[in-house]
Order: C-alpha cells, then sequence, then structure tokens
C-alpha cells in the first residue's frame, strides 16, 4: 500500500452503535472488538451487546446527561455530534474538542425506528406512529455522512459482512472509497424515512387523520389548503420525491441490450407486488403488459376476461364463467392472442385453465386460482401464472418520463354510468346497446389512442389502435374482425373530427357509437349518424391513452 493510500484509510478505534433490527449486529460488534474497537450504545443494543459478553460503554456515560422523555433525548448531545463532526486536521476544532472533552468517533452504525413497518400494520394509530419517527438516528447518521472523510456510517445489516472483510484485510480500517459509498448510502436512507414521514402525515391530515376534513391549515411544500385527497392531488407537489426500492434485477429491459429492474411504488400493491405461483421469471414487457391486462379487468364489475398484446386489448369479453368470457375475447383476434397476457377478475377455475393451456400464453394473471387449475397451469413451465388481490383502480398519481423531466398525471379512474349518457341522435339506443356501448367506452378507455373498438355483446370484435389518423382505426379495428362487424357498437376515446369516421364504420354494419363529443364538427357528425340510422351518445369525456 502506498503512503497516499495509507492516508486514505481511517482506523476505527470507537463506534457508536443504536440499531433498531439487530440481525448480525453481535456478529459485526465482535469483529470490530478483534481490533479493540470501544463501542459505545444505548438502550436495548446495549443491553444484546452485554448479554453476548460484549463489553459497551453507555452513551449517558459519554454524555454525562441521563436519557429521558422515554427515551427521545439521548444521543442529541454535543459530545455525541461533536465526536461525530470534528474535521480531525483542522486545528480548531482539535481545540473545541479539547476544550469540551470530546471523544472522536469513528464509527456511527444506526439503523432507524421501524417507521415504514408500523405504518403498514393494519389498524395503527397516528399516535403509534409518531413514536417511531426517529429523531436521534437520522441526526448522527447525516453527522457523520457529512464528515465521511473521518467517519464511517453503516445504515443497513446488509453491509457488515463486507466492512468486516475490509476491517480484516485492512487491519481495522475502512478506505475512503468505502466511506464515501457508506456516506451516499446513508443520504438515501435518511431521505427515503423522511418521504415516508412527510407521505403518511399528510395521508392523515387529508383523510382520517388528526384535523377534520375541511380544516384549513397553512401550505406546506406541496400540500393543498383544503383538506382532501383530491385536492392533494389536483394541487400537486412542488416536489416529488418518489423513494423507489429495488425488488429485484431483471434479465434485460425492453430490448436485450437495455439493463433493467423493478422497483416498488410509494404503496406495496399492483402487479409490481404480485405472487408469481409458476413459471419463469417476469421480464420487464410481461410487468407492462401484465399491468395492462389488470387494469383493464379491473374495471369491470362483472366478471370479465382481457387478451392483451403490447399493452393494448386482443380480445376482451364478459362471461357466465371464466371459460366463456376466456373463448369470446379469444375469438377476437385469436392469432394476436398467441404469446399474449391473459387476465381474469375472478378465482381461475380448471375449465379457464385448461381452455388458457390450449395456445402458448405469456402470463396468467388473477385474483386467485382454485387447486385444481394451478395444477394445470404448472404443467406449462414457461407460463408464468401471477396472483394478486388489489384493484388496479385507485386514485393516485401516474409518472411518465421525458428527457429531461417527469410528467405526472392523476390516474384515469373515471367510470362511466348509465346517467351520464346524452343521446344526440334521432334514435336513441335500446338498452341492449347501451350495454355494450358501456362495455367499448371502458375497453377503449384501455387502447392506445386513437382508439376505435368495435363489440357485440360484451364481447370485442375489432380493436384498432394507436393509430396516427382515427378514420385509419376504424378502417383497421373492421380490417382485424374475425367475427362479423355487423350489428356491433362502436366506441371511440375521443371525437370525431370529421364526419369520415361515421361514414367509414357504418360501411361495417355499426348500429350505435360512443364518443365524447365536443369537436367543431359534432353536427355534422351527428348528421351523418342519423343518415346511416345510428344511435349515438356523448360521454362529455375523453380517455385519450398515450
Amino acid at each position: 500500500m502506498t503512503e497516499e493510500q495509507k492516508a486514505n484509510v481511517v482506523m476505527i478505534r470507537r463506534a457508536l452503535i443504536s440499531v433498531s433490527d439487530k440481525d448480525g449486529i453481535v456478529d459485526f460488534a465482535r469483529e470490530l472488538k478483534r481490533f479493540g474497537v470501544e463501542i459505545i450504545s444505548t438502550g436495548g443494543t446495549a443491553k444484546t451487546l452485554r448479554e453476548a459478553g460484549l463489553a459497551v460503554r453507555e452513551v449517558s456515560d459519554v454524555t454525562r446527561f441521563p436519557e429521558m422523555m422515554d427515551g427521545r433525548i439521548k444521543t442529541l448531545h454535543p459530545r455525541i455530534h461533536g465526536g461525530l463532526l470534528a474535521v480531525r486536521d483542522n486545528p480548531k476544532h482539535l481545540a473545541a474538542m479539547s476544550e469540551h472533552d470530546i471523544e472522536p468517533i469513528d464509527m456511527v452504525v444506526v439503523n432507524l425506528y421501524p417507521f415504514e413497518e408500523t405504518i403498514a400494520r393494519e389498524g395503527v394509530t397516528i399516535e403509534e406512529a409518531i413514536e417511531q419517527i426517529d429523531i436521534g438516528g437520522p441526526a448522527m447518521i447525516r453527522s457523520g455522512a457529512k464528515n465521511f472523510r473521518s467517519v464511517a456510517v453503516v445504515v443497513s445489516p446488509t453491509t457488515y459482512p463486507d466492512l468486516a472483510a475490509e476491517l480484516q484485510s485492512r487491519t481495522g480500517g475502512l478506505s475512503l472509497k468505502t466511506r464515501f459509498r457508506l456516506a451516499c448510502e446513508a443520504f438515501n436512507r435518511t431521505s427515503i424515512y423522511d418521504s415516508a414521514v412527510f407521505q403518511y402525515l399528510t395521508s392523515q391530515a387529508f383523510e382520517d387523520g388528526p384535523v377534520s376534513q375541511d380544516a384549513e391549515l397553512p401550505a406546506a411544500a406541496g400540500v393543498g389548503k383544503s383538506f382532501t385527497l383530491t385536492e392533494q392531488i389536483k394541487s400537486l407537489a412542488n416536489d416529488f420525491n418518489l423513494n423507489l426500492h429495488k425488488l429485484s434485477d431483471l434479465r434485460y429491459g425492453e430490448n436485450p441490450h437495455q439493463i433493467a429492474a423493478l422497483y416498488d411504488g410509494r404503496e406495496p400493491r399492483g402487479v409490481a407486488h404480485a405472487e408469481l405461483l409458476s413459471g419463469k421469471e417476469m421480464s420487464f414487457n410481461n410487468y407492462v403488459d401484465a399491468d395492462a391486462a389488470w387494469q383493464l379487468v379491473c374495471d369491470f364489475d362483472d366478471l370479465a376476461c382481457a387478451i392483451i398484446k403490447h399493452t393494448n386489448p386482443a380480445g376482451v369479453a364478459l362471461g357466465k364463467s371464466n371459460e366463456a368470457a376466456y373463448r369470446k375475447a379469444l375469438a377476437c383476434d385469436p392469432v394476436s392472442a398467441f404469446g399474449g397476457i391473459v387476465a381474469f377478475n375472478r378465482k381461475v377455475d380448471e375449465a379457464a385453465a385448461r381452455a388458457v393451456s390450449e395456445i402458448f400464453t405469456e402470463v396468467v394473471i388473477a385474483p386467485d386460482y382454485e387447486p385444481a387449475a394451478l395444477e394445470v397451469l404448472k404443467t406449462k413451465k414457461s407460463l408464468r401464472v401471477l396472483r394478486t388481490e388489489d384493484t388496479a383502480s385507485i386514485e393516485g398519481l401516474e409518472y411518465k418520463q421525458i428527457s429531461g423531466g417527469m410528467l405526472v398525471q392523476t390516474s384515469d379512474t373515471h367510470r362511466l354510468k348509465r346517467e351520464d349518457l346524452k343521446v344526440v341522435t334521432k334514435r336513441a339506443p335500446s338498452e341492449a346497446e347501451i350495454d355494450d356501448l358501456l362495455f367499448a367506452w371502458t375497453v377503449s378507455k384501455h387502447t392506445k389512442s386513437n382508439a376505435i373498438v368495435y363489440v357485440r355483446d360484451q364481447q370485442t370484435v375489432g380493436v384498432g389502435a394507436g393509430q396516427m389518423s382515427r378514420v385509419d382505426s376504424v378502417k383497421i379495428g373492421a380490417m382485424r374482425a374475425q367475427l362479423p362487424t355487423a350489428g356491433s357498437v362502436l366506441a371511440s376515446d375521443a371525437f370525431f373530427p370529421f364526419r369520415d369516421g361515421l361514414d367509414e364504420a357504418a360501411k361495417y354494419g355499426i348500429t350505435g357509437v360512443i364518443q365524447p363529443g365536443g369537436s367543431v364538427r359534432d353536427a355534422e357528425v351527428i348528421a351523418a349518424a342519423d343518415e346511416h340510422g345510428l344511435a349515438m351518445v356523448f360521454t362529455g369525456i375523453r380517455h385519450f391513452k398515450h
């Protein structure tokens, strides 16, 4: 080792250990003791180490101040933070340490109160959550991390083995590179922790927490003045900290040359947390398509099945049984269904499982499976079988990255009701047509714009997705139809800018149309519908999906 390299190694002589998660701490403390490290500790940690036969110095002996207020005050003291923050080659700092009898601390091992675990418990009160907001821990972590040139900060038990190995190789020292890496991890941890506290407290204030729904409080950063979830989302925060935690690495991204991983969101729910019951590991594209399929079927209250290919519906249907719904969905486009994603919004039975197994399928996702169904699906070694009970249509925020920034919007959770429909043509739709129009409208919501969906008897007949021209979507939806389009209804996710789309659709024998309306040429489009004897309703709402 060169002299320069030696200068970058800090020998650990004194360590402060105060951990909530005591996994591995005794073994790590023993490694420190091998090199004569003095250990300072608090409360439960000190008790654990002493019971393991390790000598420990109480923090109160260092501060000469007792712990108080149920442990809220114990490490917030100059003899602790001075020992962490002192710049070791600064004469003024050294003089201050000497004057006030402050001893240097070379390592701080802290993992924080289990706030995230506490708020995840069902029925936890806000008082219980507040008591798990760590104050001294983050303060020590930040002090040590700021002074990484002299101090090593350890915030996770997963790092103990590697640090022990380096301590052995350097006879009780840690390199500057390691200390800097630990400092970065430390600031990341406190950032995530503080964000979790902020999100929890604001959610309590906005919903059923310590202030009433109508209370008016000064607006905090990113917090609306009206304490309702809707107002919070409408205002949107000035700053967002996503604080994602990696769940797993993926083999690759959309393409083999792209690196990818799966991270969880702000809440432990949804497809990201679905249970893989059988089959190969999920890929990047599998997750994207499975989420599209799951969100679609969750938008139906009735038993539904959706087959998705590249995030667009290849077929969707309602049925009296899972098998019936699946076979109806498959009939829409059996060619595109090959290698697709199948979603059910009901527990899968054996008959449905056997039907799905008849063609190659990448993923099946459902709220649950009967044991016999699971045995059938497990015979397909490549088929990924996912189980999730979380509904998809929950109000929240969506994020979409663009170069140099991020777009944020509220989720499209709007559901259309019969009473929302406005009949604009001379002929009003029949009850059966209304059922199909509402079904088609829901499917169009989950289809890439410009979206055109043909439906008959609660079954997609043809889907035109992602075209630059709406009239082209009309043509492609009919062209791809494997079932007769005559007698079907048509949904358009946005208004018809010209009557040519209606004229084209009428050629295929449709009887009704559902669309938002709002075009400057609505009158011409309505006139075209009347000329063709179509029933048309306006929704007053658009469902673009980009």
